[in-house]
């Protein structure tokens, strides 16, 4: 099919996200409120939460490869998405440790597979429309903050134990939404110039795994540890959901405009901004948040340290990865950022919590997000980075 003839499915790729981030907008919030309430301690909240990233490391890189080879993307993204779902039903059998452990890597396994390939999905329907990409993804950003304040309100009234519920309601959706879309067919699809390998050498795409990994270490005690952390200074569920959506808000109002500012500004000068904001955002929640107006305005700052930088990351990796390596490359990002950064995160902050403490936990996070910026300020060249 020609470029002129395809439209854009836009209603069917903006709803997945819109569900997909639904489920996270369950999760991330309220995880390891959930967990708390069924009785684990902060070590086996940090683990837990840790297991449901840790799969990013792997199953993103295994679907790739499955999808890229057998280019039926549409096909393992659907048996993804429904094992996810029937996987999360186990979260109803028991509530042990060990029980959880096998679930949160049984169902994340297969949740954490499917979105890199949408991703690819969404970015070879749009094909020389790329830069309108944030226009779908911020419906994303939009199911993540009707379910994080709804859930705010309603744990306000009944037991967090019931989360799963929701959880398994939201995949489910996610499954449903996946059987509506389709393959994106080329006449003639572009040939990769050169390896996998040879393009994982660079030292550019070397130097931008290596920040986007610290950058998502940096956030590990957001994931974590934030709604325990604001619970600690006697904001209401309903306050701590609010707070969570008003970061997703600054992101969605910046991804409407993200087209236009990859368009004006280089992809580097994008980054290192949003890298000293992200810096700025952890030394504010460290040593302010008995200040609500500091704490919103540290969460404005999501739309840089997670909507710009994410938007960029994306477009990076498209750059780098084209021509037959695209699922792969995506499954990377995702793998060593959201996979192994968040899960080396989780686990780090779940022995930080109790000493050195909260506060100290958040400035470590600062710290590394500076590391992750003087690593970018030395090695993402601008003519590579335009």
């Amino acid at each position: 099919m020609s470029t002129s003839q395809h439209v854009v499915p836009y209603w069917r790729l903006s709803r997945f996200y819109f569900f997909f981030y639904a489920v996270l907008g369950a999760v991330v919030p309220y995880w390891s409120l959930f967990l708390k309430e069924a009785g684990f301690n902060a070590q086996e909240i940090g683990w837990l939460t840790a297991l449901l990233a840790a799969t990013r490391i792997i199953s993103p890189n295994i679907w790739g490869w499955v999808a890229d080879r057998t280019q039926q993307r549409v096909r393992v993204i659907q048996v993804g998405a429904f094992l996810g779902f029937a996987f999360c039903l186990g979260l109803f059998v028991a509530r042990d440790f060990f029980w959880m452990a096998l679930v949160s890597l049984s169902f994340s396994f297969f949740w954490n597979a499917i979105l890199a390939q949408f991703e690819v999905l969404t970015l070879e329907h749009l094909h020389d429309k790329r830069s309108t990409y944030s226009h779908v993804r911020l419906w994303g950003s939009i199911g993540f903050i009707v379910t994080v304040m709804g859930l705010g309100l309603v744990f306000d009234y009944i037991k967090v134990v019931h989360l799963p519920v929701f959880m398994v309601i939201f995949l489910g959706l996610v499954w449903f939404t996946t059987l509506g879309v389709t393959e994106r067919r080329f006449d003639h699809k572009p040939t990769a110039k050169s390896g996998l390998a040879t393009i994982l050498k660079h030292p550019a795409v070397m130097a931008f795994f290596v920040v986007y990994f610290l950058l998502q270490i940096a956030h590990g005690p957001y994931y974590t540890f934030f709604s325990i952390y604001l619970e600690g200074f006697d904001y209401s569920r309903t306050v701590i959901g609010q707070l969570w959506a008003l970061g997703v808000v600054a992101e969605v109002a910046l991804l409407l405009y993200m087209h236009r500012v990859i368009g004006r500004f280089t992809l580097r000068h994008i980054m290192l901004l949003s890298l000293l904001l992200t810096t700025l955002r952890w030394l504010l929640i460290a040593f302010f948040a008995e200040h609500a107006w500091v704490l919103a305005f540290a969460q404005c700052l999501h739309a840089f340290s997670f909507g710009a930088l994410h938007a960029a990351g994306i477009e990076v990796v498209q750059r780098f990865f084209s021509g037959g390596h695209e699922g792969q490359g995506q499954a990377l990002y995702i793998a060593v950022g959201f996979g192994a950064g968040n899960a080396v995160g989780a686990g780090l902050s779940g022995y930080l919590w109790s000493a050195p403490g909260p506060s100290m936990t958040y400035a470590v996070a600062a710290g590394v997000s500076c590391v992750a910026m003087m690593v970018a300020i030395v090695w993402f060249r601008a003519d590579e980075f335009r």
